[in-house]
């Protein structure tokens, strides 16, 4: 299966997610994992790169080209992460794409720029079917705060677009984990970022 993690605006977190899920993936699900990185900043790629370097397991070797995309095999799970800076590479994976997980941040330019990347989804897809799930990223963690849920709640009204349970939060564990080349459960296992890619995991795998 195809999985592109996407979405139009940048800083939702994109690199981090498709970084955590891939390894969730990897340790959690006997399947063989392929992970693309076709955003030119290579955030991803990065990353995966420490992990390397460090000798963690299991090692991801990220490919940097669209062009083999769906050689995989019926049997892998193949995560996509892109970026706006090479619109014809996140075309050709949206096209290629059998589901795409959007993550959204909690704010109204969020919800705008949502609605347009469904927008360039369905024009690329051209009436073909995908799947597309979106969850709350970086998530409000003080109660008090209602912009989260606002957000929410105005994506669960748009078409096209299913919106999903699980959320992750603002915590500095993912921007360290993501630094160290560890996936959350990796350096923390205990942590609440922990039980958060845990729960998003088993919900889309």
């Amino acid at each position: 299966m195809i999985t592109v993690v996407g979405n139009l605006k940048g800083g939702t977190g994109k690199s981090t997610v498709a970084f955590n899920l891939s390894l969730w993936v990897a340790t959690h699900r006997n399947v063989y994992v392929a992970v693309y990185d076709l955003d030119p900043q290579a955030t991803l790629s990065d990353a995966l790169e420490i992990r390397t370097e460090d000798g963690y397991t299991p090692k991801i070797i990220p490919k940097n080209t669209v062009d083999s995309l769906g050689s995989e095999g019926e049997n892998a799970e193949v995560i996509v992460d892109i970026g706006m800076s090479d619109m014809d590479a996140m075309k050709q994976a949206i096209a290629q794409a059998d589901r795409i997980v959007v993550p959204v941040g909690p704010s109204q330019a969020d919800v705008w720029s949502t609605q347009r990347f469904l927008k360039l989804v369905q024009d690329v897809k051209k009436g073909d079917e995908v799947k597309i799930l979106g969850f709350m990223n970086r998530a409000d963690t003080h109660k008090a705060v209602r912009e989260t849920d606002e957000a929410y709640d105005a994506l669960k009204t748009l078409p096209l677009i299913t919106m999903l349970t699980p959320r992750l939060y603002q915590r500095t564990v993912y921007r360290r984990s993501f630094s160290e080349g560890l996936a959350v459960f990796e350096l923390d296992p205990r942590s609440k970022a922990t039980t958060e890619v845990d729960a998003l995991g088993n919900v889309l795998y």
